[in-house]
């Protein structure tokens, strides 16, 4: 069965890229250390500890090692991989770089990760030539200013842009047809898991049904696929077989909370570590919103108890702030309303009805003066150009500090 939409000879005449870094955390890894390169690294948790992977560079991966994969098994799969810890900071600079030369090209760019964007360049091809030449333009620019490389999917609308940048990687451009019929040929052999929102339990029921590639979608009549995955999903999913996806670039697209967690190696007890766990991440997240210019107007606190049992604990924040000593004030107040009943697994912290400026907030005159928080908020950036410039250890807190180095008074 064809949609009607799909009979006619040409799309309309818009171009998009996605553009989707290669082993992103690993690459940059492996650029600022040459004794990694070459060899399987993977970005995450120590396999003597749980955690997960990150990231895992193209030669650990030749060992099935992927992100989300318990560090434990990968370091089962490859006992000689090299582990790192991820390095937050370096890799969120590296994505502002990224994205710079993203905005060189065109100003309609959807960051959907801290590595990966569609851009819609049909305005600039006046300006810049052709989506392939745009495209080839991008990736000499990463290569050249950020020693990285990424993978391109040049196409007529984002689902077919995302498709082309998974063809060939790493280091990969695919220009996909533009018109209908060649659209639908390119279509047609891949399997149905290739199609934007088929997961593994659509997907299941796609083979109960004997459709088992894009093909076989776009010739099933249009009852046969509502009765596997019901009414709107059949008409979605029959649209994208045939290489329809209408939705146009959101701008501004960034995250609505940032959060931390910590994931203890043994199961934890002691009220002062967790304290001081919860400090740090109170800590990293503070620097996140300042990083991304926003304020945070809701603080929630995350304990997983020893038997995966979970409590959370949220609190409004008024006015809206990324003063770290504001956030660190109200993940104490929250940690301190808890009773240790059981060992800690797990410990995080977050932000949530992120803004970008407080400017409208009415400041409490009573708790903190305006040139009091300003100072704050000036101690707070000075602390981040200082560990920007010379690393994470460059400067710490007292608190934050192993017993052995702090200073008695």
């Amino acid at each position: 069965m064809t949609p009607m939409s799909a009979m006619t000879g040409t799309l309309h005449s818009r171009v998009f890229l996605h553009v989707d870094m290669d082993a992103f955390y690993a690459a940059i890894e492996q650029r600022d250390h040459p004794e990694y390169r070459g060899k399987p690294l993977v970005v995450g948790s120590p396999p003597d500890q749980r955690g997960v992977v990150s990231t895992a560079s193209y030669e650990a991966r030749v060992f099935g090692i992927h992100s989300a994969m318990p560090s434990s098994e990968a370091g089962r799969r490859c006992p000689h991989a090299i582990f790192v810890p991820p390095d937050m900071p370096r890799y969120h600079a590296v994505s502002a770089r990224l994205f710079d030369i993203f905005e060189r090209y065109t100003p309609c760019v959807e960051g959907l990760s801290i590595d990966e964007a569609f851009l819609d360049v049909t305005g600039s091809l006046h300006l810049f030539g052709s989506g392939e030449q745009i495209a080839r333009r991008i990736k000499t620019d990463i290569q050249s200013e950020l020693d990285l490389t990424c993978s391109v999917g040049i196409a007529p609308n984002k689902f077919l842009a995302k498709l082309g940048s998974e063809f060939r990687k790493p280091d990969g451009l695919t220009l996909l047809p533009f018109d209908r019929n060649g659209i639908t040929a390119f279509l047609r052999p891949l399997s149905v898991s290739r199609l934007w929102g088929v997961g593994k339990v659509t997907r299941q029921a796609f083979d109960r049904a004997a459709l088992y590639t894009i093909g076989d979608v776009q010739d099933a009549p249009l009852p046969l696929l509502q009765s596997v995955v019901g009414p709107h999903a059949a008409a979605h999913l029959q649209a994208l077989a045939f290489g329809e996806d209408p939705r146009e670039i959101e701008l501004d697209v960034r995250e609505k909370s940032i959060s931390r967690e910590h994931t203890f190696l043994r199961d934890e007890r002691s009220r002062s570590l967790l304290d001081t766990t919860l400090f740090e991440l109170v800590e990293d997240v503070a620097r996140r919103l300042r990083a991304d210019g926003r304020h945070a107007s809701t603080a929630r606190l995350k304990i997983r108890w020893k038997d995966f049992s979970t409590i959370t604990r949220q609190r409004p924040l008024q006015p809206p702030t990324r003063i770290e000593q504001d956030l660190q004030t109200i993940a104490q107040t929250l940690f301190r309303e808890i009773r240790l009943e059981q060992p800690v697994r797990l410990i995080g912290f977050g932000v949530s009805g992120l803004a970008e400026s407080s400017a409208a907030c009415q400041l409490d005159l009573f708790d903190l003066s305006v040139e009091t928080r300003t100072r704050q908020e000036q101690l707070d950036q000075t602390i981040d150009r200082i560990r920007q410039s010379l690393g994470p250890a460059a400067i710490r807190r007292a608190r934050t500090l192993p017993p052995r180095n702090r200073k008695n008074p």
